[in-house]
């Protein structure tokens, strides 16, 4: 079926009006009597249109329905198999039963794909990927696609049951919080919206923190990890999609932080709407939480084991130095067991290689092949660059580590000074 709209190409400003077509499609009348029976047979072939049902009145009489078939699926009578075709003779449907429907096409009927396909510029990548967060879609347009941005917001706010705001990041900002700077391409300028994953609900300001729905595989994947009854310190927390459901699902102790201000808010927000027990929050730095936070809880002698989560790929493994002589000149028995989830970017063509060089350097020290838990390509960022997290136990000589090398490695702040392309956690 030809869904070509020759008159709308380059369009900027969405004009529904010109989205106006008639085309000729297969249909078949059948009596009403049997038009259950007659759908089943023909389920595949039916045509799928938006707000456009596949049975429609035949005028003048109500003793028969006509279904309306998608030309690219449906040819003739003859080419459905025999068993259908024997079907429908017991349903009194033959080939004197067959038509073509001339239908006429409206903005409504036109899916997503095809009102992008008719305006946008041929032979350059379109719109083919978002994200949506509550009633907020997420775009990363290409320059080439921005003079058409308020129609693609639009057309998205038009199309998409519940969504209330079309957002599109800016190209080039830094930000010390992780978060970005976006523009309202259509709809409401309202970023406090809600999100349920791994049976929790979190509540945020999009605009101003970190959430990328991409992630919630990755997210299921370590609560899976999780002992039940462990203890967790989620050093790069957000808005707590690590500490939430290890609180509630794992029943873990959880110790979550993070150094934005508003990330921090609605991480205790979260932990109240969702009733999760044994959760306290810190707003520090990283490296601070790490070295007076779990320094102390190590103080207590725990035996359960912990798990360590740093979701911040840009700069995490260069927080694993206050790991260093962490517990030097403390006596514990029982020894720690301690499990870090580190992540990091690296280039696809040496990734697993990269990933583990990385954390070795920045703890002055070789993890052992029985030390790793695992190593995972948790997503493609860019056609040359991968998201990677390497689970594993971090030994214990680097725990206990002293010396004056130990003070100089450890006492150097990092602030968090990141680039946009650097925030996809």
């Amino acid at each position: 079926m030809d869904l070509s709209l020759p008159n709308v190409r380059g369009m900027t400003e969405l004009d529904r009006e010109k989205f106006s077509k008639e085309v000729n499609v297969p249909s078949v009348e059948i009596p009403s009597q049997n038009i259950g029976k007659s759908m089943h047979v023909f389920k595949k072939y039916l045509l799928k249109m938006e707000k456009l049902k596949p049975v429609v009145e035949v005028d003048g009489t109500v003793e028969r329905k006509k279904l309306l078939l998608d030309p690219l699926l449906f040819q003739t009578l003859e080419k459905l198999s025999e068993e259908k075709q024997t079907k429908l003779s017991e349903l009194d449907v033959n080939n004197d039963n067959f038509s073509r429907t001339c239908l006429h096409l409206q903005y409504e009927n036109f899916r997503i794909d095809d009102i992008f396909k008719a305006v946008l510029p041929e032979g350059k990548e379109g719109c083919t990927s978002y994200s949506r967060i509550g009633h907020i879609i997420h775009l990363n347009l290409r320059d080439h696609l921005l003079p058409y941005k308020n129609l693609i917001g639009q057309v998205l706010i038009d199309k998409l049951i519940g969504v209330k705001t079309v957002v599109n990041k800016s190209s080039a900002i830094d930000s010390t919080y992780r978060n970005f700077q976006m523009e309202v391409l259509a709809g409401e300028t309202d970023f406090i919206t809600e999100v349920k994953e791994n049976l929790c609900t979190f509540k945020f300001d999009f605009s101003q923190v970190y959430w990328n729905s991409r992630l919630c595989t990755e997210h299921e994947r370590i609560i899976k990890l999780l002992p039940q009854n462990c203890v967790l310190f989620d050093v790069f927390a957000g808005v707590g999609p690590f500490s939430v459901p290890a609180a509630k699902i794992r029943k873990c102790q959880v110790f979550a932080n993070d150094l934005n201000p508003s990330s921090y808010h609605w991480l205790k927000e979260n932990v109240r709407i969702n009733k999760v027990a044994k959760v306290e929050t810190f707003n520090l730095d990283g490296r601070q939480f790490i070295r007076e936070q779990l320094s102390s809880f190590l103080l207590r002698k725990p035996t359960e084991p912990i798990h360590v989560t740093m979701n911040l790929p840009a700069l995490a493994v260069e927080f694993l130095d206050a790991f260093i002589g962490l517990i030097a000149g403390i006596e514990l028995d029982p020894l720690p067991d301690i499990t870090v989830h580190v992540y990091s970017f690296c280039e696809e063509s040496s990734a697993f290689s990269e990933m583990r060089t990385k954390v070795e350097s920045s703890l002055k020290h070789s993890i052992e092949d029985g030390q790793i838990v695992e190593l995972v390509d948790v997503r493609d960022v860019s056609p040359k660059k991968h998201m990677l997290r390497l689970s594993f136990r971090i030994p214990i000589e680097i725990l206990t580590k002293s010396g004056p090398e130990v003070e100089e490695e450890t006492s150097e702040p990092k602030r968090l000074k990141l680039d946009l392309e650097s925030q996809d956690r």
